[in-house]
């Protein structure tokens, strides 16, 4: 993140905190609680939004070193991701080309050669065919064209991207736009893979996403835990594309009220949260004296999805990942936070959002009302709401 858009936000956030402002959307809107209950709807954004549209599958740390891979069925089909011996990452659909066997079960590891655990056909970190057993007896068996189904993937900006949809290729630049080289900025390539926790939750996916869309609800909802450390209600919000950019406001940005602007450090007086379309929260984790001036100590990596077309139960993948340039103290340290933060999500964020997943199927409100002070629920629901072709929300207060 450029130093001069640091101190812009810093100072905005300083700002408001003198005013007793937020950032203001320019109005209130209504949600229709449709939105979160219509199976037609869950369908549709199950296509839409997670068949044909590339998806964040974790960080470069997942794959550290030639030969590692990872799998994945958060998208109702088995994908298995590799880093090959050139360094090169690839994506492909986790079925073996004789009969449709699941290739690899293991979720993450080391292997230079994948086997199919029904006959044993082999393939490469490249989906390559490379093995039939008893080939003689089977008969002959083209490898060129029975390597694995590959999935269009790219490594940019220390994430992983892959399209669920074989054949189908994507241009990261247009989906990002300038937050490109934000993302690029962080350094999330250097980031070391920790742990990962899975939560199910009977609610829409889409209430797991707006928990993460304002900090009205810090002084009540986290007011014993998150709300120690970072001010509610005040953000600054930024949009870039389908995307978004949200900047928590810590109670530690009045250090640098009397600091030069040289020395100001937005990891130290802020939160950044980083929304990439459909279904992801980013968000870089601190400093420490131990990495480089550029580097983070730490980033935590927040996927939500759909159970497929069921509009009423969702799961939520929570990676944790640290600088290997920390001490082992120090990482241990970290882990224990970004563990306790999980927490929070579980027991605070979801249990609320699960509750008004029970208050739209009640029948007792037709819609949902999003302030003006929640810039984000009115991006991230106008932006779904543009995808599948439906009219933006209506606007019931200005």
């Amino acid at each position: 993140m450029q130093k001069e858009e640091q101190i812009r936000c810093m100072k905005l956030l300083m700002q408001r905190l003198d005013e007793g402002s937020n950032v203001d959307a320019g109005g209130m809107v209504r949600n229709p609680v449709s939105a979160y209950t219509s199976e037609d709807r869950a369908a549709r954004e199950w296509q839409m939004m997670f068949q044909e549209y590339p998806q964040v599958m974790g960080l470069t740390g997942d794959l550290p070193k030639p030969g590692s891979f990872i799998t994945s069925s958060d998208l109702g089909k088995p994908i298995l991701m590799t880093r090959d011996q050139d360094g090169v990452f690839h994506a492909f659909l986790n079925v073996c080309s004789h009969r449709g066997t699941i290739v690899e079960s293991e979720p993450r590891g080391e292997k230079n050669l994948f086997s199919c655990p029904f006959h044993a056909w082999g393939y490469s970190p490249r989906g390559e065919l490379v093995s039939v057993p008893r080939e003689a007896q089977f008969g002959p068996v083209d490898k060129s064209c029975n390597g694995l189904v590959e999935l269009s993937a790219e490594e940019k900006h220390g994430l992983l991207w892959v399209h669920p949809k074989p054949g189908t290729k994507f241009n990261l630049n247009n989906l990002l736009g300038d937050l490109g080289d934000e993302l690029e900025s962080w350094n999330y390539g250097q980031l070391a893979f920790g742990a990962m926790e899975t939560y199910q939750t009977p609610m829409n996916w889409k209430l797991a996403i707006d928990t993460f869309g304002e900090t009205y609800h810090f002084n009540v909802l986290h007011k014993n835990t998150l709300a120690n450390d970072i001010y509610g209600n005040v953000q600054c919000y930024d949009t870039y594309k389908n995307n978004h950019r949200m900047m928590l406001c810590a109670k530690a940005i009045d250090n640098f009220r009397d600091r030069p602007e040289s020395e100001w450090d937005i990891l130290k007086a802020t939160v950044p949260v980083y929304y990439l379309f459909p279904n992801i929260q980013l968000i870089p984790n601190g400093r420490d004296e131990s990495v480089p001036r550029d580097g983070l100590a730490g980033a935590t990596l927040v996927r939500v999805y759909p159970s497929k077309s069921n509009p009423h139960q969702s799961f939520s993948q929570i990676s944790f990942y640290t600088n290997p340039n920390i001490d082992t103290a120090l990482r241990a340290q970290m882990s224990e936070r970004l563990t306790g933060f999980s927490e929070i999500i579980r027991d605070e964020d979801y249990v609320a959002a699960a509750a008004s997943h029970q208050g739209a199927v009640s029948g007792a409100r037709d819609h949902f009302i999003f302030g003006r002070n929640e810039p984000a629920l009115h991006h991230y629901h106008n932006t779904y709401n543009r995808v599948l072709g439906l009219d933006a929300l209506e606007v019931i207060s200005n």
